[in-house]
């Protein structure tokens, strides 16, 4: 069965001087506020649309990542996911690139590289940037 999730944004005033609340409805963990210079220049406490993708891509990538290496019969013990989404103004965002370091005991560098590109392939959130360049670059700890 499918499910659906909600977040709602109230904004007011224009772009560049303007502020808005996005308020994650489901969850009830928090309203967050964004602007546009935390969008295209500092983010000085407030999010982006860009910071709030970074988030949905790196916790989707790694249970998906979780799920590959477990099918696989190697679990991990931890996986670390930074997601870093590129914005430019007047073009849009132009990239993700993820960064993964994984503790994943029996697993070699190749499979678990093997096994990120399978992720990130196969991760709904990289599914839906579709339009956007995804690149990876995944460790193993030491």
């Amino acid at each position: 069965m499918a499910t659906i999730r909600h977040a709602h944004t109230v904004w007011e005033g224009n772009l560049t001087e303007g502020t808005g609340t996005v308020t994650l409805d489901s969850s009830g963990i928090g309203s967050y506020p964004v602007s546009w210079p935390a969008r295209a220049e500092e983010p000085n406490g407030k999010t982006s649309p860009e910071e709030l993708i970074a988030a949905a891509h790196s916790s989707c990538f790694s249970m998906f990542l979780s799920a590959v290496l477990g099918k696989a019969g190697t679990p991990p013990t931890r996986l670390t996911t930074k997601a870093d989404v590129t914005f430019q103004p007047g073009t849009g965002i132009t990239g993700v690139h993820l960064t993964v370091e994984g503790q994943v005991p029996g697993v070699d560098e190749a499979a678990f590289a093997k096994a990120a590109e399978e992720a990130k392939a196969g991760c709904p959130v990289s599914q839906a940037l579709a339009g956007t360049t995804i690149t990876l670059t995944a460790t193993l700890a030491a």
